[in-house]
């Protein structure tokens, strides 16, 4: 059983946006927690662009993230890593992955994994194991897929707690490449933040789900697992999540964050359960995240999800 980062190792955090809309509410929580957690511990704050997804990817978009981070006070420790320019690597990880058989071709459309397959979960169907046994004549390959077997995964996640989820009852085998695409998050995810050393992943409870997936790659490599972090989501006021064009808080947005900005750092530091003094409330952003670092408290971050109130 691999190791789980602990306390007396150095931390290295991250924050790992899509380019594929303006940096929005949601993303300016999932930054400021991350970067809080890792600047508490002492650690390192690493920036990667997860653009695996070349055609939803919206040009300028990245920049203008960097920027706007940039303009919010956020000071990232190393050069920017860019998932589209890593592609070698998660070929080199499939390809292990599929010599020591636990990595198989898959030629199942969806409407075929749809008749056969069990309850839908979190990301899609549960796959069937239709093609684990070999590709059948009839079927090109669609996808390559990964082998679960029958096991628990569990976790113990610094906000949400104790978490468990058993894979072949809730994905089945998963995929980690399609023929027509990029490389799964799945798999891109867990191969960056090995090589980055990352052991603290702070992120939105829109991903716990998708945890032990990751946890079971990180054991099937050897790789040390992180310790989790899943922040509570950001809500529209009717309760209802955020798409990503709702709320941007971006300069290409055109959002005056000269002067919104240490309020919109203010909100964000309330959403998640801290309590800034109200003198705080106009003050710059580098004042706003040096009182965060100081003063942060996680088992104040609540688990659900919520409205981010503005004042």
């Amino acid at each position: 059983m691999t190791s789980t980062a602990s306390d007396t190792e150095k931390q290295v955090g991250r924050f790992a946006p899509s380019p594929t809309g303006p940096l929005h509410l949601g993303s300016l929580v999932a930054a400021l927690g991350s970067y809080l957690v890792a600047k508490r511990a002492g650690g390192l704050w690493l920036l990667r662009m997860e653009d695996l997804d070349l055609p939803r990817v919206v040009p300028g978009i990245a920049d203008d993230m960097l920027a706007t981070l940039e303009k919010l006070g956020f000071q990232w420790d190393g050069e920017v890593l860019y998932q589209s320019r890593r592609t070698e690597h998660y070929r080199a990880a499939a390809e292990q992955l599929q010599r020591r058989g636990l990595a198989y071709a898959c030629g199942c459309t969806r409407s075929e994994i749809a008749q056969i397959a069990s309850a839908p979960h979190e990301d899609g169907l549960v796959y069937p194991g239709l093609c684990r046994n070999g590709l059948p004549l009839e079927k090109v390959e669609r996808a390559l897929r990964i082998k679960v077997y029958d096991e628990v995964i569990s976790f113990d996640d610094g906000i949400m707690g104790r978490y468990s989820q058993h894979l072949t009852a809730s994905c089945g085998d998963f995929v980690i490449h399609r023929a027509d695409g990029p490389y799964a998050y799945h798999l891109a995810v867990v191969v960056d933040d090995a090589a980055s050393g990352v052991n603290q992943v702070v992120r939105g409870a829109d991903l716990l789900a998708s945890t032990p997936r990751q946890i079971y790659l990180q054991r099937i490599f050897g790789f040390p697992t992180p310790s989790y972090y899943h922040l509570p989501l950001v809500t529209g006021p009717d309760g209802a999540k955020l798409s990503k064009r709702d709320n941007a808080v971006s300069l290409a947005a055109g959002r005056d964050l000269d002067r919104e900005g240490g309020r919109l750092l203010f909100a964000a530091l309330r959403f998640l359960g801290q309590a800034p003094p109200p003198e705080l409330q106009d003050a710059a952003p580098a004042e706003l995240l040096e009182w965060g670092i100081a003063h942060l408290d996680v088992s104040a971050i609540p688990r659900t999800p919520a409205p981010f109130v503005y004042p």
